[in-house]
């Protein structure tokens, strides 16, 4: 039994912003491994003030201590997803999941099971690098159960300043991470909704020559894909210098599936 109380991190809290003209339409925003929802805030903002509801989840074991982190699985991060898609799926007409990297992998995994009105992955792998570690990796854990993490490349140094992340990752979760991946590919020929994928050329986590992006497009059952990539960003695209650049693209995203909602509805 686990006694001890971590608090939230301050100002890594999940939030909820309501726009007014198109508040039935819900954006479920997902941060990634380690992270925060400050890492989807700026998004929030962004299409909070384009007139749609943002909800911003934080994952099980984020946001608090990495010690919380270490005690959750895959499932436990799935199920925060599920309730925000519930609560938003309550309020809105229309529900799109947007994911950076973990949260991208659990927002195909949402769309594979439950009908979403369109998914935005960014900075998401669609594989893991190939490690002869990671077959081993629970046992590993027994004995190094912290990793410090990888220096990661920013070109905003003043968003770099202001992230809010843990400095160490429980290695015992990349078994979860590998386990829960697994389940993402095994659900993307299932996913019909509309599908955006954005990548940085720069990211050093998920890199454009280890073939992310082309995997998606040709397992993805979607038959309206797209991806681009953005130049001058590392892995948290959604805080990185270029961020505006992938704030606006998810904008006509959602416009674009919004209106072709409503049109049928007509």
């Amino acid at each position: 039994m686990h006694d001890k109380y971590y608090p939230i991190l301050p100002g890594a809290e999940p939030f909820l912003l309501t726009g007014k003209a198109k508040a039935e339409v819900g954006c479920l925003l997902v941060h990634g491994f380690t992270g925060t929802p400050l890492e989807m805030w700026g998004l929030g903002e962004h299409l909070a003030g384009e007139g749609y509801t943002a909800l911003g989840v934080r994952l099980n074991g984020h946001a608090t201590h990495p010690g919380e982190m270490a005690r959750t699985t895959w499932v436990d991060w799935f199920a925060s997803v599920r309730d925000g898609y519930e609560m938003l799926q309550a309020n809105c007409q229309q529900v799109f999941v947007i994911g950076l990297s973990l949260g991208g992998i659990l927002a195909f995994t949402l769309a594979s099971q439950s009908p979403v009105s369109g998914v935005a992955a960014l900075a998401t792998p669609h594989h893991l690098p190939r490690d002869p570690r990671l077959r081993f990796i629970k046992l590993i854990a027994l004995f190094k159960p912290y990793k410090t993490k990888s220096l990661q490349q920013w070109f905003d140094d003043e968003a770099f300043a202001g992230h809010i992340s843990y400095p160490i990752e429980p290695v015992r979760c990349y078994a979860d991470l590998v386990e829960l991946i697994e389940v993402m590919q095994a659900g993307l020929s299932q996913i019909k909704a509309p599908v955006i994928l954005i990548n940085s050329r720069q990211d050093p986590t998920v890199r454009s020559m280890d073939g992310h992006l082309e995997a998606f497009l040709q397992e993805l059952g979607s038959v309206d894909k797209k991806s681009f990539w953005i130049e001058g960003s590392g892995h948290v695209i959604t805080r990185d210098a270029q961020r505006h650049v992938v704030f606006e693209a998810i904008s006509e995203f959602v416009a674009a599936h919004c209106a072709h909602s409503i049109s049928l509805d007509k």
